[in-house]
């Protein structure tokens, strides 16, 4: 009595914060409802598999608490005082809001804000037509990928890399810094398809005895900030041993005898006394890349997020260009593929308006900068007015309580548009209901493999919730930006960018689903060249050169102390007396940076409330046993949550899987209370995973 016949299947992809950008059947029950999500089975990498999260998006989408109409504030910030409005009405009081603080100051006081929240490019980027044809201040977006993408291009030149689809193909997949199964869940579907067809071995690197390493065949945990010395000591045991292929190097790197004397003294022992890991482990580790040609490292952004994350990249890319693995098929280093779909988005982001000289203020450090820090803002103005779409920078950036100090100034203009009342919503004087993906249409790349995918509308949005391009076509005409793009819809916008970029027509894609834009196999593999000035992969690493944005005017952070060639720099935030333990915020299995942690199937399977995994010697000298209420902190603040005893990490550490509601806290204060704003050489970024903190009971 209950089946719904004829369901019909509609197809979309997955639009969150994920290299993997799964591509999507549909159950559509009706024009408001969905029913199941499931992969794309005819998808080579999607191959069918998702993860739970996004399988469970029913419960999401047709969540009770989402925003459904605008709201304007009537108490004060960071309560959920507020009453409904038309509307006309928000966006009036929105564009008073910004047309205000551009007469106060100039429009350079204004700062659209946004992130990940979609990964679509019309709904996620078109706020910058906003910002380019106003004159707005720039945001420059270092919070994820800043670190990583600087570490690879050093040395590569680019950003792409071998087939991810030939993991499969692999004698030998390492899966170093990410955490798969939580956060990539197709990365292991290729990985174990190699070991079940090929009878090749999984490693997983990581700091903690996690889901990943779990399933390795391999599973070596590292301290925290710790991979480039574990990366020296396996290629000083390459150049030791006889497995360093000479002929690739002498060909295709810059100065491989200088990498072979520069590694003499980072030998196992040394990586050891750094690492934690046994000599004996590191030995057999090398042994084994050394003799397996088709090794495929596949790197992640995790073990990018300290302070010496670049040089963490750079040198376990070392690795394939020392044993020449960048040769084979199923070998070689992969962090993402970027680079491989050449984009025009000058229609989305009204690059054709943008101002050379526009200043940029740090996505990451964005508490300082609405507390008029002069570091962030020097001889600017302050800004006035915040326009955000997409993320949730009240529970997600670091330096919490500068962040929460500075939404909490009375002087401060703040517009969300959102689809549930979050943190940094609280904090609005007006909040705007927005769509989910699956409620408008959008066009996605992957960074995880190679594919173009189209996510067209499927259902109805509910209530009065609006998509992001409408909101900033609306707020255009309001403030007086004038563009070709405020004038397109979504479909028109995507099919003029897919022409632009020679990718055919929307049509084409609607009817093929995807484009697979993996390049041939002598490109991918850098056959033809690395994509430096000399075509030559980089062992010594030019990092004032490297240009993680195209208008980066400079370095960030100390650069001129990175270490020319692969090397553990020692800039981290290291234990000390006073903060006793390194503290990492990996991330949650059920949850997607702050996206599904308002959904009850995500909160309980994370165990409904924040914990702190700890090693039991550890917790023994504090009288700590599991469940109990503990206070974590360090010199920028304190955090309240409860401890877990788990032998899965390296004394000395502790691992907080994140991000939780700050409300999920006891005294609201989110994890990211105790992480820092600092700026990592040679590009700035997020080093949530490099904190030395103190640990007490409650």
């Amino acid at each position: 009595m209950n089946i719904i016949p004829n369901i019909e299947i509609r197809h979309s992809a997955c639009p969150h914060d994920c290299p993997s950008t799964c591509a999507l059947d549909v159950e559509r029950l009706d024009a408001h409802t969905i029913g199941r999500v499931r992969g794309a089975k005819d998808n080579s990498y999607t191959a069918g598999v998702i993860c739970a999260k996004v399988a469970r998006y029913a419960e999401r989408i047709h969540h009770p608490d989402r925003l459904l109409h605008p709201m304007r504030r009537v108490g004060e910030k960071g309560g959920t005082d507020f009453q409904r409005i038309s509307w006309d009405d928000a966006m009036d009081e929105v564009a008073e809001g910004l047309l205000k603080a551009e007469q106060r100051h100039g429009p350079e006081a204004v700062w659209p804000y946004y992130y990940a929240g979609t990964m679509g490019l019309v709904m996620r980027d078109g706020i910058h037509r906003l910002r380019h044809a106003k004159g707005y201040s720039g945001m420059y977006d270092t919070i994820c990928t800043a670190l990583s993408w600087s570490g690879f291009m050093a040395a590569t030149g680019t950003l792409r890399g071998p087939d991810p689809r030939e993991m499969a193909k692999s004698d030998l997949v390492v899966i170093w810094g990410t955490n798969p199964v939580h956060t990539q869940v197709n990365v292991m579907t290729h990985a174990m398809k190699a070991r079940k067809d090929r009878g090749a071995k999984v490693a997983v690197i990581d700091v903690y005895n996690n889901a990943s390493v779990q399933q390795a065949d391999i599973g070596i945990v590292l301290k925290p900030g710790t991979d480039a010395a574990l990366a020296c000591a396996i290629m000083h045991v390459l150049f030791r041993d006889g497995h360093a292929n000479w002929r690739y190097m002498e060909e295709y790197a810059d100065c491989p005898k200088g990498l072979e004397a520069h590694l003499k003294t980072r030998t196992p022992e040394w990586a050891g006394a750094i690492t934690g890991i046994p000599v004996d482990e590191i030995e057999a580790f090398a042994k084994l890349i050394g003799e397996t040609p088709r090794t495929y490292l596949r790197l992640g952004y995790g073990f990018c997020r300290s302070r010496n994350g670049a040089a963490n990249m750079h040198a376990a890319t070392c690795i394939a260009t020392v044993t020449g693995a960048w040769e084979h098929e199923g070998g070689g280093a992969f962090h993402t593929n970027g680079a491989v779909y050449h984009w025009n988005k000058t229609l989305i982001e009204g690059l054709d308006v943008r101002n050379e000289d526009m200043r940029y203020l740090d996505q990451s450090r964005i508490g300082p900068v609405l507390l008029n820090d002069p570091y962030d803002i020097g001889d600017g103005p302050p800004v006035d007015a915040i326009f955000i779409q997409n993320t949730n920078p009240v529970s997600v950036c670091p330096e919490q309580e500068k962040v929460k100090q500075g939404f909490a100034r009375d002087d401060l203009f703040v517009c969300v548009h959102e689809q549930f009342m979050t943190e940094t919503a609280c904090m609005a004087d007006i909040v705007l209901p927005a769509t989910m993906f699956l409620e408008h249409d959008d066009v996605y790349q992957s960074g995880g493999h190679q594919h173009i995918v189209l996510g067209a509308k499927v259902v109805e949005a509910p209530g009065e919730c609006r998509s992001n391009h409408d909101v900033i076509c609306d707020l255009a005409s309001r403030v007086g930006a004038s563009h070709e793009g405020f004038t397109r819809t979504p479909r028109e916008l995507i099919d003029a960018t897919l022409q632009a970029s020679s990718w055919g027509t929307i049509d084409d894609l609607e009817e093929n689903r995807w484009i697979d834009c993996q390049p041939e196999f002598d490109r991918s593999h850098f056959k033809d060249g690395f994509r430096t000035p000399d075509k030559k992969f980089h062992f010594r690493a030019d990092w004032k050169a490297v240009k993680f944005r195209p208008y980066n005017k400079g370095s960030y952070g100390p650069v001129d102390d990175m270490p020319e060639f692969p090397d553990f720099w020692n800039v981290i935030e290291e234990a000390d007396a006073k903060h006793p333990f390194r503290m990492t915020t990996s991330p949650a299995r059920s949850f997607l940076n702050s996206t599904f942690n308002e959904t009850p199937s995500s909160i309980e399977k994370e165990g409904g409330r924040p914990e702190l995994f700890m090693h039991p010697d550890d917790m023994a000298p504090l009288g700590l046993s599991t469940g109990d209420a503990i206070r974590i902190g360090n010199e920028r603040g304190e955090v309240r949550l409860h401890v877990k005893a788990y032998d899965g990490v390296r004394r000395g550490v502790v691992i907080a899987e994140s991000i939780w509601p700050n409300d999920a806290f006891e005294d609201g204060k989110g994890i990211n209370t105790i992480t820092s704003a600092d700026q990592p050489a040679p590009s700035g970024g997020g080093a949530f995973h490099d904190n030395h903190v103190w640990v007490r009971a409650a």
